[in-house]
């Protein structure tokens, strides 16, 4: 016996992103923001200025990639629980990628999923984590490992958050930055070699670019079965050395820059790009004071923790690797020794 449920529908998850001052607005429902004692310490009066609701809450977690994690969620959870939530609340993200993150993974969950929006304040934040409509928290396991996707309602993105904005903080979302304009866009990695991202305007005009390549990707595949991945250039080896320094170390954009050099040299063992390229997006990363080195203790180890990626499966591992400037390949099939080979020269550089 067979039964069909035919649930087959079209189902539209288009978003607007907003960059510009936040204007006034308000919601008739249950609001809360969810941030933390920084960003609220910060930017919480300015936001209060911009929106009102019917009633509106604050649910404050603690700050840091270490607290991205299930006692987190069980907070935001246990409040929406308290307030009497429903379905048509809504949940308001504000802060980096820890708070996006968490807080579109806590709305995934709550009543099977309620409606958040998405007020970045950090550079990385804007251009690359509040964008995509990826959302969860890390574990023991490793990064990200536990999660949903779920697309924000609308995402605004305000210079004045910026303002404020510590130097390695602004540095990693540079590295997000640089990730989008090698994998998809050489006009754009050549606008950014000669540009100074520290000038407001040029700095806007960077943000819409990053994101406008950011959504003509997620557009195209937005739960990651093909291109999109190409988005984690950087990543697969990044999220391991976070993982190897238990996320305090490095932020998240200082790893991923990282992750891009060892890239980068993976591709020009393969022949994809030459080391005058290479050389060129360190230096562009460099320009900003992002790590570009990193002691590799013991390569094995550090080659056995990308099975734990998500794009990897039981018997590959998944590596984006630049084609020059500007292209990308996504491929499974390097060899063990050519990898190793390349976690050994950063073990040998320190």
């Amino acid at each position: 016996m067979l039964v069909n449920i035919p649930l087959k529908k079209v189902v539209d998850n288009s978003y607007d992103i907003t960059i510009d001052t936040i204007e006034k607005v308000h919601f008739d429902t249950k609001v809360a923001i969810v941030t933390n004692p920084k960003v609220a310490g910060l930017h919480l009066a300015y936001l209060l200025e911009k929106i009102s609701a019917k009633e509106l809450y604050i649910i404050t977690v603690a700050d840091g990639e270490e607290y991205k994690n299930q006692d987190s969620i069980d907070t935001i959870l246990e409040s929406l629980f308290n307030h009497r939530f429903n379905r048509k609340s809504l949940l308001v993200a504000f802060g980096g990628g820890v708070i996006g993150d968490m807080t579109g993974y806590a709305a995934s969950i709550y009543q099977r999923g309620i409606d958040f929006i998405q007020i970045p304040t950090t550079l990385l934040s804007q251009v690359d984590a509040s964008v995509g409509g990826k959302t969860g928290m890390n574990n023991k396991y490793g990064k990200n490992l536990v999660g949903a996707f779920h697309q924000p309602k609308h995402v605004y993105i305000d210079p004045y958050f910026l303002k404020t904005l510590p130097g390695r903080e602004f540095g990693a979302g540079v590295a997000e930055i640089v990730k989008m304009a090698v994998t998809f866009n050489k006009d754009f990695f050549e606008f950014l070699e000669t540009a100074d991202l520290h000038n407001e305007e040029i700095l806007q005009e960077a943000i819409k670019q990053a994101v406008e390549t950011k959504a003509n990707v997620v557009a195209q595949d937005e739960k990651e079965h093909g291109l999109r991945a190409a988005l984690n250039y950087g990543h697969t080896f990044g999220h391991v050395i976070e993982n190897e320094t238990g996320y305090k170390k490095y932020l998240h954009g200082e790893a991923v820059a990282i992750g891009m050099v060892m890239a980068n040299m993976t591709a020009v063992k393969m022949g994809l790009m030459s080391e005058k390229e290479a050389l060129r997006v360190q230096k562009l990363l460099e320009k900003y004071n992002l790590p570009t080195s990193y002691a590799v203790s013991n390569s094995e180890l550090f080659y056995e923790a990308f099975f734990l990626d998500k794009k990897s499966s039981d018997a590959s591992i998944t590596f984006i690797l630049p084609v020059g400037i500007g292209d990308v390949k996504i491929t499974d099939e390097i060899d063990k020794k050519l990898i190793l080979s390349v976690l050994n020269s950063f073990g040998e550089k320190e």
